[in-house]
């Protein structure tokens, strides 16, 4: 029993570790893109958008009964 579940842990292993960089490169593309997107965006542009998201999306202010 115990041998097999050494030899179950060293495929599952064997097989994590093949599949990993090839799994986690498309992720990693598209982080890379996302952050050239946000980078080309000037900061204040960045900012201004951000507070028009809040002042759309802020909260409705609560009355005191």
């Amino acid at each position: 029993m115990l041998r097999i579940l050494a030899w179950s842990l060293l495929a599952a292993y064997l097989i994590t570790v093949g599949l990993w960089p090839a799994a986690i490169a498309p992720v990693s593309l598209a982080f890379a893109g996302l952050g050239a997107a946000v980078a080309a965006i000037p900061g204040p542009v960045l900012a201004l958008a951000a507070g028009v998201a809040w002042l759309k999306h802020r909260p409705a202010p609560v009355k005191a009964a």
